[in-house]
């Protein structure tokens, strides 16, 4: 009895000892309600294999060969950070007895861990570049152990197994000159060129199975597409964190972190996986295919740019990193920036004939608080001109100038930078050619003035109607009788009259000679015949009246009404043509 506890006691000090040095998994020498440790991973023979890695944490993954191979090929595919990996082959001394049953292959892998045998290591690399062991099998080998392990934090990785000679052919072919070259350097744009990969030469219809993708950004070169991908998720996640501690968004974006390049004129059955598509559907997409140059536009002057080219497998998922490249955009030219004083009333006009010419303006405005009144209008009839105004690298506004007096209310900021842009025309408010040949150069103008004078939050108030109304029977043959509406504003009001002749009636050429952006300083002193101030609290009730007098019996007169402040432009109400009576 003694023998026999003492025996019992030394088998049971084994089996926990083994069981505690080497995985265990499910098998027919384990009863069925006890829970192996370690579960043992087999590694598929053909299939991309997708492993995550704790940090410090070793992962196993066991495969075994067929009797005929007689080479073997494993690729490990880091994917944003090193990664350390071995591949060893461990020989069993005796074989199984045979007497032993299991029922899966899963457990197989414990009969080996239990009985003595040896380990060979075959193969060992550390990095975050993809690495292939490709060699003959071992033959010996009852069972190949490939361990991967990651130092720095927790990431992921891809392993695919190849049994046979040559390239599995489920990742596209570098060429052997994997480098990006560089053909041109601009302010915002790069040329490249690189080697075609010999996947695409080598393949009849490559445009349906692959594609080439650039990545431009500002931080580092990537050796995966993988990595790139991880690092634009970390980069949203902080900007989201940022986002919404801040509640702040940023203006006006005048670079894409990311350009992406895909064959955006495939049909949908030859698009790329849709992993990829779903990982990237917020990157611009430019039309390249299979071809191996391309030129990446949009990006910022003076700048340090890492381009990474990689090659795409469609149909498997898979990819191939070129070797990544470094380039410069060259400085931008400095821009011919002009200054507005206070108050001053500018003509800006467009000299050349083109649809992208541009002037640039600067303001400091006066005093502390750092504000300032902006007043546009367009004298172009159907010309679009744009406005945008920026401080410190930031655009406050951009909008479009047209006929109506544009208001831009500007507050703290030391200085501003404002961009006038002309954009084209639009057929439906163009002027008649009549009105075009007496506008002349107005055509391509913009009248502009900024204040820093006025000092109410916002922009002023307008009158609710810009409409000049004559009463008929306060109509004489010397005087006529003007209404129009005022605001609760004190401000002041000037009445200009001019005679028309019989031909400008009938050829309608009043309206052209009074346009909306022609103010006070372009009427003659002689046709002012009245000025008053007006203010009424309530806006309503801002209605104010003028009697025009001297004038002639039975002929047609056109006034016209400024508003006039010592901020902004002047408002001109719309003309109004009154004929006096020719007999009282």
């Amino acid at each position: 009895m003694v023998l026999l506890s003492l025996s019992w006691c030394l088998g049971a000090a084994l089996t926990l000892v083994c069981g505690s040095s080497w995985p265990q998994g499910n098998s027919a020498l384990a009863p069925e309600n006890e829970v192996p440790l370690r579960p043992t991973t087999w590694l598929p023979e053909g299939k991309i294999t997708s492993v995550t890695l704790p940090k410090g944490k070793t992962r196993r993954l066991y495969f075994t060969l067929k009797k005929k191979a007689s080479a073997m090929s494993v690729t490990v595919s880091p994917c944003d950070l090193p990664i350390e990996w071995s591949l060893a082959a461990r020989t069993l001394k005796d074989k199984p007895f045979k007497s032993l049953q299991w029922s899966t292959k899963k457990s197989m892998p414990e009969v080996w861990w239990r009985g003595p045998g040896t380990e060979e290591k075959i193969h060992s690399f550390t990095g975050n570049t993809v690495d292939t062991y490709s060699g003959p099998s071992h033959p010996r080998a009852s069972i190949y152990i490939l361990r991967l392990r990651s130092r720095q934090q927790n990431t992921k990785a891809t392993v695919h197994l190849h049994e046979g000679l040559g390239p599995s052919g489920i990742f596209p072919l570098l060429p052997s000159d994997s480098k990006i070259h560089t053909l041109g350097v601009g302010m915002t744009s790069v040329t490249l060129s690189w080697a075609p990969s010999t996947s695409v030469t080598g393949f009849t219809h490559a445009e349906d199975n692959y594609g080439y993708c650039v990545l431009v950004n500002a931080q580092q070169n990537y050796p995966s597409l993988c990595a790139a991908q991880e690092s634009m998720r970390k980069e949203k996640d902080q900007n989201r964190d940022k986002t919404e501690r801040s509640r702040r968004v940023t203006v006006w974006p005048m670079l894409k972190e990311w350009w992406w390049q895909q064959k955006d004129a495939f049909p949908e059955a030859q698009s790329p996986p849709s992993s990829l598509a779903d990982e990237y559907a917020d990157l611009q997409c430019v039309c390249e295919g299979t071809e191996s140059v391309c030129t990446v536009s949009e990006l910022l002057p003076d700048t340090a740019y890492y381009i990474n080219v990689f090659v795409i497998d469609k149909l498997n998922g898979t990819s191939a990193a070129y070797k990544g490249a470094f380039a410069r955009t060259h400085e931008e030219a400095r821009l011919a920036i002009t200054p507005l004083k206070e108050g001053e009333l500018r003509w800006v006009t467009f000299q050349d004939g083109g649809s992208n010419s541009e002037q640039f303006f600067s303001f400091r405005p006066q005093g502390w608080q750092q504000r300032g009144l902006l007043t546009l209008q367009s004298c172009g009839g159907g010309e679009k001109i744009k406005v945008t105004v920026s401080s410190k690298g930031q655009v406050l506004t951009s909008q479009s100038v047209g006929a109506d007096l544009v208001h831009i209310w500007l507050q703290g900021g030391p200085s501003y930078l404002i961009h006038l842009e002309r954009g084209g025309t639009t057929t439906e408010q163009l002027p008649s050619p009549k009105d075009q040949a007496l506008l002349g150069s107005l055509m391509s103008s913009v009248k502009m003035q900024i204040s820093s004078a006025y000092h109410r939050r916002g922009i002023p108030s307008l009158p609710p109607t810009l409409q000049i109304k004559s009463f008929n029977r306060l109509r004489g043959c010397n005087s006529v009788t003007l209404a129009w509406m005022g605001t609760e504003e004190r401000s002041l009001y000037c009445v200009y009259s001019r005679k028309l002749g019989s031909r400008e009636v009938e050829s309608g050429r009043a309206s052209a000679l009074t346009a909306p952006c022609l103010g006070p300083e372009s009427r003659s002193d002689t046709e002012r015949v009245l000025c008053k101030y007006f203010q009424e609290l309530n806006p309503r009730r801002a209605v104010t009246t003028a009697v025009i007098g001297g004038l002639e019996p039975g002929m047609a007169y056109v006034f016209d009404v400024y508003l006039m402040r010592r901020w902004g432009i002047p408002i001109k109400y719309a003309s109004k043509m009154v004929k006096t009576r020719n007999e009282c």
